[in-house]
């Protein structure tokens, strides 16, 4: 988990990208259908040979096709560069995306400014981790290791009875894109403890996710823990007991501002009935 984050460890995959022979009103209808706002544009071969965006059809004369309206100065990165360099070259650049290509010169990725964020949002996870497995080697005196892994989500236990409803939008916004940093669980004889991830645990169920990623620690021992028997006390037993708070900030959310709508407040789960 230490080691030096590269571009392909956070780059979006399975990136959409068009043909020069495209028509422009089939790529305005492609923003509207996924969300995006710029497409790399490929060869035949998958090799890249410009990049459009709104940039592109808001503000040029409008033309019939891709070819005669992307842009061809395109800067690209390689699978292997270090982030923090791709990061430098966006800043310098003045630029917000930039197609990945792999050893083979074809396009296999987009590194955008949200990818940047996710990645310093992300560094913090490792010594987080790390910090609640020596916790949990110290209080229980055990041997844990760490690994990373899709966790059943109708297995998990939550330890935490309430979320915010406007984090947990943050969290539904994250897993469509694929930007959901893991959560942490401990293993613990046949039980899946989540410690933290609450949001996006609860996203994941509203989503239909089946599993959700996770850094697992892993003990050698079937403990109790602490906040299980917290859990136990306070009736919350499975992500349906966990209470939605609809009528407050998270407190990272209140110290921005929104020109969004209040949402009709909602409650669910049991304690809602």
């Amino acid at each position: 988990m230490s080691k030096k984050a590269l571009v392909k460890d956070y780059m979006t995959r399975n990136v959409i990208s068009v043909k020069s022979n495209t028509k422009c009103a089939d790529v305005i209808q492609t923003m509207k259908d996924t969300g995006h706002d710029g497409f790399p544009v490929v060869n035949g071969e998958g090799n890249i040979v410009g990049i459009v965006t709104t940039f592109d059809l808001l503000l040029k004369d409008w033309k019939e096709t891709v070819d005669e309206i992307m842009s061809k100065d395109v800067v690209i990165a390689r699978e292997d560069m270090a982030l923090n360099d791709a990061s430098r070259v966006m800043f310098r650049q003045g630029i917000s995306r930039m197609p990945v290509v792999n050893k083979e010169g074809k396009l296999s990725g987009f590194l955008t400014n949200t990818d940047i964020v996710r990645s310093h949002i992300e560094r913090s996870t490792p010594s987080k981790v790390n910090y609640f497995k020596n916790t949990l080697e110290q209080l229980y005196d055990t041997k844990a290791k760490v690994i990373q892994e899709k966790v059943p989500v109708d297995k998990i236990r939550p330890t935490q009875d309430r979320i915010y409803a406007d984090e947990l939008d943050g969290r539904i916004y994250e897993l469509k894109r694929g930007l959901a940093e893991p959560a942490i669980v401990v293993h613990t004889g046949d039980r899946w403890i989540l410690i933290d991830g609450h949001h996006r645990a609860v996203a994941s169920v509203k989503l239909g996710c089946k599993n959700i990623d996770s850094y697992v620690i892993e003990l050698k021992k079937d403990i109790k823990l602490g906040v299980e028997k917290t859990a136990d006390k306070s009736g919350i037993y499975t992500l349906d007991d966990i209470h939605i708070i609809d009528d407050d900030q998270h407190p990272l959310i209140a110290i921005t501002e929104s020109i969004k709508k209040s949402k009709e407040k909602k409650i669910v789960g049991k304690k809602n009935q």
